[in-house]
């Protein structure tokens, strides 16, 4: 691989972090930080604030910005993100903003449109293109499920190469800081694949309680999911995730965490271990 020069990070422009209180960007914001990098969290909680929601909000959040990390929650899946993504990619680049990295899913053809945009925007940019997140089990969508020790959902034998976020991150900041990643898509899973049962088994290995992997028909998991007064947004994207991603068309192992960094992904046990020995999944919440 070649080795690249951090030139950029020592420009005097702010990076904004959009969801910079999210799991990919508060640990995008803490690695900039740490380097020194000027950094502006983008959050409705924070002053300028930038709120999705708020198109106004955007042009303070970008005073000064000349690099975005830019994250839609839930989801680039969700309806209506990709006229968000291309009005704030138009609005950066107005105000200045020289390099883009998108935080992106695999396998959604709504994600792959609003990489079509970033790559359009006539800066610099780079993909992200994530696998599902380890950490939706340690402090997510199912870690009330591994408290409760059954992950309960409509998932099949499909497997999947988990990501821990903190690579994700890693790559992001790379990207962010460093010249030699612009035009570059990466498309970051972990090292192994790994089913929804076997996930639970690792969990259970680890924690010395059981955790078991329960498969639920895909109507029930939808009435479960209206009835648990989720939003509407959330609801519709588990569904989708369920219904469409998870079809076996992301079942294998990417190579975007080697190309990006020059080393290999965490492995999913060690995600688990440092979960573990950090006590988020208590043995006196997991049931035995």
């Amino acid at each position: 691989m070649a080795t690249k020069s951090a030139s950029y990070s020592d420009k005097t422009g702010i990076t904004l972090v959009v969801g910079g209180t999210g799991k990919t960007g508060r640990r995008v914001a803490e690695r900039l930080q740490a380097q020194g990098v000027k950094t502006r969290i983008g959050s409705r909680s924070v002053s300028p604030a930038f709120d999705w929601d708020e198109p106004n909000s955007w042009d303070a959040a970008l005073d000064g910005v000349t690099a975005v990390y830019i994250t839609y929650a839930p989801d680039l899946a969700i309806p209506g993100a990709t006229d968000a993504i291309r009005a704030l990619v138009e609005k950066a680049v107005q105000q200045g903003v020289q390099r883009l990295v998108l935080l992106s899913g695999r396998g959604e053809e709504e994600a792959q449109a609003c990489e079509r945009i970033v790559q359009d925007a006539g800066v610099d940019w780079t993909v992200v293109r994530a696998s599902w997140f380890a950490q939706n089990f340690s402090e997510g969508e199912f870690l009330g499920m591994v408290l409760d020790g059954a992950i309960t959902l409509p998932a099949t034998e499909v497997p999947e190469p988990f990501i821990d976020v903190n690579d994700i991150a890693d790559v992001a900041v790379a990207a962010l800081t460093e010249d030699g990643h612009a035009g570059q898509v990466y498309e970051v899973t972990g090292p192994r694949m790994l089913t929804f049962a076997d996930v639970a088994r690792e969990i259970s290995q680890v924690t010395g309680h059981d955790v078991q992997f329960v498969q639920i028909p895909k109507d029930s998991f939808a009435q479960a999911i209206a009835e648990s007064g989720a939003p509407d947004e959330i609801a519709w994207l588990l569904n989708y995730l369920f219904e469409t991603v998870l079809d076996g068309r992301n079942a294998y192992i990417a190579d975007g965490v080697q190309r990006a960094l020059g080393r290999a992904p965490t492995d999913f046990s060690d995600f688990v271990q440092r979960v573990a020995d950090r006590g988020v999944w208590s043995t006196a919440d997991i049931a035995a």
